[in-house]
Protein backbone atom coordinates (compact mmCIF):
# COMPACT_ATOMS: atom_id res chain seq x y z
CA UNK A 1 0.00 0.00 0.00
CA UNK A 2 1.38 3.39 -1.01
CA UNK A 3 1.23 5.82 1.92
CA UNK A 4 0.64 9.50 1.19
CA UNK A 5 -0.26 10.79 4.63
CA UNK A 6 1.55 8.37 6.94
CA UNK A 7 5.21 7.68 7.74
CA UNK A 8 6.08 4.53 9.68
CA UNK A 9 9.39 3.71 11.35
CA UNK A 10 10.14 0.34 12.94
CA UNK A 11 13.08 -0.20 15.26
CA UNK A 12 13.73 -2.62 18.14
CA UNK A 13 10.15 -3.77 18.43
CA UNK A 14 8.60 -0.28 18.34
CA UNK A 15 6.59 0.92 15.35
CA UNK A 16 6.23 4.71 15.31
CA UNK A 17 3.47 6.00 13.04
CA UNK A 18 3.69 9.67 12.07
CA UNK A 19 0.60 11.39 10.69
CA UNK A 20 2.17 13.53 8.00
CA UNK A 21 -0.04 16.32 6.65
CA UNK A 22 1.90 19.35 7.90
CA UNK A 23 0.11 21.77 5.56
CA UNK A 24 -3.16 20.81 7.32
CA UNK A 25 -1.65 20.49 10.82
CA UNK A 26 -2.04 16.72 10.34
CA UNK A 27 -5.83 16.97 10.17
CA UNK A 28 -7.63 13.67 9.60
CA UNK A 29 -9.32 13.11 6.27
CA UNK A 30 -10.85 9.91 4.93
CA UNK A 31 -7.66 8.90 3.15
CA UNK A 32 -5.58 9.33 6.30
CA UNK A 33 -8.06 7.34 8.39
CA UNK A 34 -7.90 4.51 5.86
CA UNK A 35 -4.09 4.62 5.74
CA UNK A 36 -3.93 4.51 9.53
CA UNK A 37 -6.23 1.50 9.56
CA UNK A 38 -4.15 -0.40 7.03
CA UNK A 39 -0.87 0.52 8.71
CA UNK A 40 -2.11 -0.49 12.15
CA UNK A 41 -3.52 -3.74 10.78
CA UNK A 42 -0.15 -4.66 9.28
CA UNK A 43 1.67 -3.66 12.48
CA UNK A 44 -0.67 -5.86 14.52
CA UNK A 45 0.12 -8.81 12.27
CA UNK A 46 3.88 -8.33 12.49
CA UNK A 47 5.25 -10.49 15.34
CA UNK A 48 8.36 -8.30 15.55
CA UNK A 49 6.29 -5.25 16.57
CA UNK A 50 5.56 -5.23 20.30
CA UNK A 51 4.47 -1.60 20.82
CA UNK A 52 2.89 0.96 18.48
CA UNK A 53 3.28 4.73 18.93
CA UNK A 54 1.10 7.25 17.08
CA UNK A 55 2.29 10.84 16.82
CA UNK A 56 2.22 13.80 14.44
CA UNK A 57 4.90 15.08 12.12
CA UNK A 58 6.56 18.34 13.10
CA UNK A 59 6.34 20.24 16.38
CA UNK A 60 2.99 22.01 16.05
CA UNK A 61 0.35 19.33 15.97
CA UNK A 62 -0.48 15.77 16.83
CA UNK A 63 -3.71 16.04 14.86
CA UNK A 64 -5.44 19.42 14.81
CA UNK A 65 -8.87 17.95 14.06
CA UNK A 66 -10.78 16.45 11.19
CA UNK A 67 -10.62 17.88 7.69
CA UNK A 68 -13.84 19.95 7.80
CA UNK A 69 -13.77 20.60 4.05
CA UNK A 70 -14.66 16.94 3.45
CA UNK A 71 -17.99 16.99 5.29
CA UNK A 72 -19.13 20.61 5.48
CA UNK A 73 -22.01 19.92 3.06
CA UNK A 74 -23.03 16.46 4.28
CA UNK A 75 -26.64 15.49 4.99
CA UNK A 76 -27.65 14.02 8.34
CA UNK A 77 -27.44 10.49 6.92
CA UNK A 78 -24.00 11.14 5.44
CA UNK A 79 -22.83 12.55 8.76
CA UNK A 80 -23.98 9.47 10.67
CA UNK A 81 -22.30 7.20 8.10
CA UNK A 82 -19.07 9.19 8.42
CA UNK A 83 -19.03 8.75 12.20
CA UNK A 84 -20.00 5.06 12.07
CA UNK A 85 -17.37 4.11 9.50
CA UNK A 86 -14.67 6.17 11.20
CA UNK A 87 -15.33 4.54 14.56
CA UNK A 88 -15.34 1.07 13.04
CA UNK A 89 -12.19 1.25 10.93
CA UNK A 90 -9.99 3.39 13.17
CA UNK A 91 -11.05 4.51 16.63
CA UNK A 92 -12.68 1.32 17.93
CA UNK A 93 -10.14 -0.66 15.94
CA UNK A 94 -7.25 0.96 17.84
CA UNK A 95 -8.93 0.54 21.22
CA UNK A 96 -9.27 -3.21 20.66
CA UNK A 97 -5.85 -3.92 19.18
CA UNK A 98 -3.90 -6.60 21.05
CA UNK A 99 -0.67 -4.66 20.60
CA UNK A 100 -0.29 -1.70 23.00
CA UNK A 101 -0.80 1.68 21.33
CA UNK A 102 0.64 4.86 22.87
CA UNK A 103 -0.39 8.33 21.72
CA UNK A 104 2.54 10.77 21.82
CA UNK A 105 0.79 14.15 21.69
CA UNK A 106 3.35 16.60 20.33
CA UNK A 107 1.19 19.69 19.88
CA UNK A 108 -2.46 20.42 19.12
CA UNK A 109 -4.82 17.46 19.61
CA UNK A 110 -8.23 18.85 18.77
CA UNK A 111 -11.50 17.27 17.73
CA UNK A 112 -10.78 14.08 15.84
CA UNK A 113 -7.16 14.38 16.94
CA UNK A 114 -8.04 14.17 20.62
CA UNK A 115 -10.50 11.39 19.82
CA UNK A 116 -7.66 9.52 18.11
CA UNK A 117 -5.43 9.98 21.15
CA UNK A 118 -8.20 8.82 23.49
CA UNK A 119 -8.69 5.64 21.45
CA UNK A 120 -5.06 4.72 22.16
CA UNK A 121 -4.34 2.66 25.26
CA UNK A 122 -2.69 5.60 27.02
CA UNK A 123 -1.27 9.02 26.27
CA UNK A 124 1.83 11.12 26.90
CA UNK A 125 2.14 14.78 25.95
CA UNK A 126 4.76 17.41 25.34
CA UNK A 127 4.60 20.58 27.41
CA UNK A 128 3.34 22.63 24.46
CA UNK A 129 0.37 20.32 23.79
CA UNK A 130 -3.16 21.72 23.72
CA UNK A 131 -6.22 19.49 23.78
CA UNK A 132 -9.91 20.00 23.24
CA UNK A 133 -13.13 19.02 21.49
CA UNK A 134 -14.28 22.19 19.70
CA UNK A 135 -17.07 20.57 17.68
CA UNK A 136 -19.96 22.45 19.34
CA UNK A 137 -18.46 25.70 18.04
CA UNK A 138 -19.11 24.30 14.55
CA UNK A 139 -22.69 23.28 15.29
CA UNK A 140 -21.94 19.58 15.69
CA UNK A 141 -20.76 17.20 18.42
CA UNK A 142 -17.76 14.86 18.59
CA UNK A 143 -18.50 11.87 16.36
CA UNK A 144 -15.48 9.62 16.68
CA UNK A 145 -16.14 8.49 20.25
CA UNK A 146 -15.36 11.74 22.05
CA UNK A 147 -18.62 11.93 24.00
CA UNK A 148 -17.98 8.42 25.30
CA UNK A 149 -14.23 8.20 25.94
CA UNK A 150 -13.70 11.68 27.40
CA UNK A 151 -16.10 11.11 30.36
CA UNK A 152 -14.46 7.71 30.97
CA UNK A 153 -11.07 9.41 31.28
CA UNK A 154 -11.81 12.73 32.99
CA UNK A 155 -15.26 12.29 34.53
CA UNK A 156 -18.70 13.42 33.39
CA UNK A 157 -18.57 16.97 34.73
CA UNK A 158 -15.22 17.87 33.19
CA UNK A 159 -16.21 16.24 29.90
CA UNK A 160 -19.45 18.23 29.85
CA UNK A 161 -17.54 21.46 30.43
CA UNK A 162 -14.88 20.74 27.81
CA UNK A 163 -17.43 19.79 25.15
CA UNK A 164 -19.95 22.55 25.90
CA UNK A 165 -17.35 25.34 26.09
CA UNK A 166 -15.43 23.97 23.07
CA UNK A 167 -12.30 25.19 24.84
CA UNK A 168 -8.75 23.89 24.98
CA UNK A 169 -6.78 22.71 27.99
CA UNK A 170 -3.01 22.66 28.32
CA UNK A 171 -0.88 19.60 28.95
CA UNK A 172 -0.58 20.05 32.71
CA UNK A 173 -4.34 20.41 33.07
CA UNK A 174 -4.78 17.32 30.93
CA UNK A 175 -2.48 15.43 33.29
CA UNK A 176 -4.35 16.68 36.34
CA UNK A 177 -7.61 15.52 34.73
CA UNK A 178 -6.17 12.06 33.99
CA UNK A 179 -6.38 12.59 30.25
CA UNK A 180 -2.63 12.05 29.78
CA UNK A 181 -0.24 10.00 31.91
CA UNK A 182 2.95 12.03 31.49
CA UNK A 183 3.96 15.55 30.42
CA UNK A 184 7.53 16.11 29.25
CA UNK A 185 9.50 18.75 27.33
CA UNK A 186 8.96 18.30 23.61
CA UNK A 187 12.63 17.42 23.15
CA UNK A 188 12.14 14.48 25.55
CA UNK A 189 8.96 13.07 24.00
CA UNK A 190 10.73 10.53 21.79
CA UNK A 191 12.94 9.27 24.63
CA UNK A 192 9.98 9.06 27.02
CA UNK A 193 7.77 6.92 24.82
CA UNK A 194 10.73 4.71 23.97
CA UNK A 195 11.42 4.19 27.69
CA UNK A 196 7.79 3.29 28.32
CA UNK A 197 7.78 0.96 25.32
CA UNK A 198 10.93 -0.74 26.61
CA UNK A 199 9.25 -1.38 29.97
CA UNK A 200 6.19 -2.83 28.22
CA UNK A 201 8.34 -5.10 26.04
CA UNK A 202 9.93 -6.73 29.10
CA UNK A 203 6.58 -8.32 29.87
CA UNK A 204 4.53 -11.06 28.25
CA UNK A 205 2.87 -9.94 24.99
CA UNK A 206 0.08 -12.45 25.53
CA UNK A 207 -0.58 -11.25 29.07
CA UNK A 208 -0.64 -7.65 27.86
CA UNK A 209 -3.16 -8.46 25.12
CA UNK A 210 -5.36 -10.27 27.66
CA UNK A 211 -5.11 -7.28 30.02
CA UNK A 212 -6.22 -4.91 27.24
CA UNK A 213 -9.22 -7.15 26.55
CA UNK A 214 -10.19 -7.36 30.20
CA UNK A 215 -9.81 -3.64 30.90
CA UNK A 216 -11.82 -2.69 27.79
CA UNK A 217 -14.60 -5.06 28.83
CA UNK A 218 -15.40 -2.85 31.83
CA UNK A 219 -16.49 -0.09 29.46
CA UNK A 220 -18.69 -2.16 27.14
CA UNK A 221 -22.46 -2.28 27.57
CA UNK A 222 -23.85 -5.70 28.38
CA UNK A 223 -20.42 -7.18 29.16
CA UNK A 224 -19.43 -8.30 32.65
CA UNK A 225 -15.82 -7.22 32.97
CA UNK A 226 -15.21 -9.49 35.95
CA UNK A 227 -16.26 -12.51 33.87
CA UNK A 228 -13.91 -11.45 31.07
CA UNK A 229 -11.09 -11.04 33.61
CA UNK A 230 -11.72 -14.53 34.98
CA UNK A 231 -11.73 -16.05 31.50
CA UNK A 232 -8.61 -14.25 30.26
CA UNK A 233 -6.81 -14.91 33.55
CA UNK A 234 -7.44 -18.62 33.07
CA UNK A 235 -6.36 -18.49 29.42
CA UNK A 236 -2.97 -17.17 30.48
CA UNK A 237 -2.29 -20.43 32.35
CA UNK A 238 -2.28 -22.33 29.05
CA UNK A 239 0.52 -20.21 27.55
CA UNK A 240 4.24 -20.79 27.34
CA UNK A 241 4.70 -17.22 28.58
CA UNK A 242 3.03 -18.12 31.88
CA UNK A 243 5.31 -21.11 32.33
CA UNK A 244 8.36 -18.99 31.47
CA UNK A 245 7.33 -16.12 33.72
CA UNK A 246 6.65 -18.26 36.76
CA UNK A 247 9.75 -20.41 36.25
CA UNK A 248 11.92 -17.31 35.83
CA UNK A 249 10.52 -15.87 39.06
CA UNK A 250 11.17 -19.06 41.00
CA UNK A 251 14.65 -19.41 39.48
CA UNK A 252 15.44 -15.74 40.18
CA UNK A 253 16.28 -14.92 36.57
CA UNK A 254 14.95 -12.58 33.89
CA UNK A 255 12.05 -14.01 31.91
CA UNK A 256 12.44 -14.43 28.15
CA UNK A 257 8.94 -14.16 26.78
CA UNK A 258 8.18 -15.37 23.26
CA UNK A 259 4.54 -14.36 23.03
CA UNK A 260 3.29 -17.95 22.91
Amino acid sequence: MALENIIIEHEKGIATIFINRPEKLNALNKATIQELHETLKLAEQNPEIKVIVITGSGEKAFVAGADISEFAHFSDEEGATLARKGQEILFNFIENLKTPVIAAINGFALGGGLELAMACHFRIASENAKMGLPETSLGVIPGYGGTQRLPQLVGKGRAMEMIMTAGMIDAQTAKAYGLVNHVVPQADLFATYNQLADKIMRNSPIAISKAIEAINANFKDGVNGFDVEIRTFGECFATDDFKEGTNAFLEKRKAEFKGQ
